[in-house]
């Protein structure tokens, strides 16, 4: 499991992306590195700049490394560019698509929705984050977690996304389920990296 103990304001800080909602304001009063040193930064190196490129994706999805090293060999075996099968990739978690889904608020909240058994696909209960959803499949809150109050709050929208719910969704709250029409496309995906950076990364 990835190493959740680090603060998420200060984890926004560092990588210049707010990870969680809580942490936006905090990040725009602040947008510089945590740290008495943080403002006077230099310039870093490209392999800081692709190491943080890397570390910045990771965190959006709150992968282990391990986890971002198997996606992106199934990311080099796919069809177009690699950095964009990676993202890809990694959208079709079935955690991501729970938060992209307006059912959790946070990657963490919805990874605990799926650990804890209160996710179906066509179904079946699927406890595993990582299960890769495929177009076609249907995601919903299993009846008995439904009367929880987590999921009255997403019922009503309460954490739905801002702006428009993600075009390869069809998404239901009131039902509390989804569907995955389609591969999305990498322009779609709301997740801010340069995963050319991130290819490059990996492949030094």
């Amino acid at each position: 499991m990835p190493n959740q103990s680090r603060p998420k304001v200060k984890k926004s800080r560092a990588l210049g992306i707010a990870l969680t909602p809580k942490a936006v304001k905090y990040f725009e009063a602040r947008p510089y590195p945590p740290g008495e040193h943080g403002r006077g930064r230099k310039q870093n190196s490209d392999y800081k700049v692709r190491l943080l490129e890397k570390q910045r994706l990771r965190a959006q999805y709150d992968i282990s490394e391990r986890q971002m090293a198997r996606a992106y060999d199934r990311a080099k075996k796919a069809e177009g560019k690699t950095g964009e099968a990676l993202v890809v990739e990694l959208e079709r978690r079935l955690d991501a698509l729970v938060l992209r889904s307006g059912i959790a608020r946070t990657i963490y909240q919805a990874r605990q929705m799926v650990v804890h058994g209160h996710i179906e696909v066509n179904g079946g209960k699927v406890d595993k984050p990582s299960f890769r959803v495929r177009p076609d499949d249907v995601v919903m809150v299993r009846e008995r977690s439904r009367s929880k109050t987590l999921f009255q709050v997403a019922r009503e929208g309460g954490f739905a996304p801002d702006g428009e719910t993600p075009r390869y969704l069809q998404v239901n709250l009131k039902a509390l389920a989804f569907r995955l029409d389609r591969e999305p496309n990498r322009k779609e995906i709301p997740v801010i990296c340069d995963e050319q950076l991130v290819v490059e990364y990996y492949a030094r």
